[in-house]
C-alpha cells in the first residue's frame, strides 16, 4: 500500500496473488495498529502511513505492553513478598535449619530474588568449590542486576586458589565490594541485615542454619561490620606484594616472630596447624633461615614485617 496508494481491496487481492478473505484480515489488523488510516484525498479509501511513522506507532504500542507488564509484575512481586513475610512472620522459627546442599542452594536463590538492600558475605577456607563459584557467581549477578548491593570479605587462603581469586576478581567488575582478611571467625551471609545463613560444614553437604532472630543477627552484623572494617580492599590487595609475601604469610611472620606456637597461630587466624607448618616452611627456606625465630628476625631487618 506504502508502494502502491492508489491500490483498493480489489487491486491487492490481484497484485498479491491473496485471496481477499485473507486481504481484509491484513486490512483490519493494520487498522487495529493505526498502520493504515482513512484517506483525506480519496474519501472511501484507506492510506498507508509513512514507514517510519508505522515503525514509531508500533515502538508506542510495544512500550505500553511493557511498561504494563512491569507494573503487573512488579504487584505480582509485593504480593510474593507480602505472603513471604506473613508467612515468616507466623510459621518460620528464629533458627531453620536447612538440610543438605540443595535446601540451602533454593534459599540462597530466594533470597537474592526477594533481598531489598544488601547481601554480605563472609567466605573463608581453602578454595570455592566450582559448582559454589558457579551458583553462587549466578546469584550474585542477579542481585546486583537488580540493585542489590553486595559486600564480600574473603579469607585469603580462599583467594590463594588461582580459580577462587579468578572468581573474587570477576564478581569484583560485576560490582561486588570486596575485601581480604588474613583470617576470619566464621562463615556466614547476611539479606539485608535481618537474616543469616550460617554453613554447617559444607563440605560435607550438611547445609546449614538460617538464623532470623533480631538479636543474634544484629551481632553477626556488628561482627561483620567489624571485619570489614580491619579488611584489605581487594583490589589494593591483588596488586600488592610485600616481597611475594601474601598477607597470610605476613600476618603469619608476624605472631611467628613473638614466638607463638603453629596451633596458636592457626586458632587466631582461622588456618589449619598444616596450612601454617607449610606456610612457615616455606618462608624459612626463602630467608635460608635455620630456626623459626631466626626468620622473624630475618624477616624484620629485611622490613618484611
Amino acid at each position: 500500500m506504502v508502494d502502491n496508494p492508489t491500490w483498493d481491496v480489489e487491486d491487492l487481492v490481484t497484485g498479491l496473488d491473496m485471496p481477499e478473505t485473507a486481504v481484509h484480515d491484513a486490512l483490519a489488523a493494520l487498522a487495529d495498529h493505526a498502520m493504515i488510516l482513512p484517506s483525506s484525498n480519496r474519501p472511501g479509501s484507506l492510506r498507508a502511513v509513512s514507514p517510519q511513522l508505522g515503525l514509531l506507532v508500533l515502538l508506542d504500542q510495544a512500550e505500553r505492553r511493557t511498561v504494563a507488564e512491569q507494573a503487573r509484575i512488579q504487584a505480582t512481586r509485593a504480593s510474593v513478598l507480602a505472603r513471604a513475610a506473613s508467612r515468616d512472620d507466623n510459621e518460620r522459627e528464629e533458627i531453620v535449619r536447612l538440610k543438605g546442599v540443595d535446601e540451602l542452594r533454593d534459599r540462597l536463590s530466594e533470597h537474592a530474588r526477594t533481598a531489598t538492600e544488601s547481601v554480605m558475605m563472609l567466605t573463608g577456607g581453602p578454595a570455592i568449590p566450582p559448582q559454589i563459584r558457579e551458583s553462587g557467581g549466578a546469584l550474585s549477578r542477579m542481585a546486583l542486576d537488580r540493585g542489590i548491593t553486595i559486600r564480600h570479605i574473603y579469607q585469603e587462603t580462599v583467594l590463594q586458589d588461582p580459580a577462587s581469586c579468578a572468581y573474587a576478581e570477576e564478581m569484583a567488575k560485576c560490582g561486588e565490594d570486596s575485601r581480604v582478611l588474613p583470617g576470619s571467625p566464621v562463615r556466614m551471609t547476611l539479606v539485608d541485615r535481618r537474616i543469616a545463613l550460617l554453613p554447617i560444614e559444607s563440605h560435607l553437604g550438611r547445609g546449614a542454619v538460617e538464623i532470623r532472630s533480631v538479636r543474634l543477627v544484629s551481632a553477626l552484623c556488628l561482627l561483620f561490620d567489624l571485619l570489614w572494617e580491619k579488611g584489605v580492599p581487594f583490589s589494593r590487595w591483588a596488586g600488592s606484594s610485600m616481597d611475594g609475601l601474601t598477607k597470610q604469610a605476613s600476618a603469619i611472620l608476624r605472631l611467628l616472630r613473638c614466638g607463638r606456637t603453629d596451633e596458636a597461630i592457626g586458632r587466631q587466624l582461622g588456618l589449619s596447624e598444616r596450612t601454617v607448618r607449610r606456610t612457615v616452611a616455606d618462608i624459612m627456606k626463602r630467608l635460608d633461615a635455620e630456626s623459626r625465630f631466626q626468620a622473624g628476625v630475618e624477616a624484620a631487618l629485611r622490613g618484611w614485617i
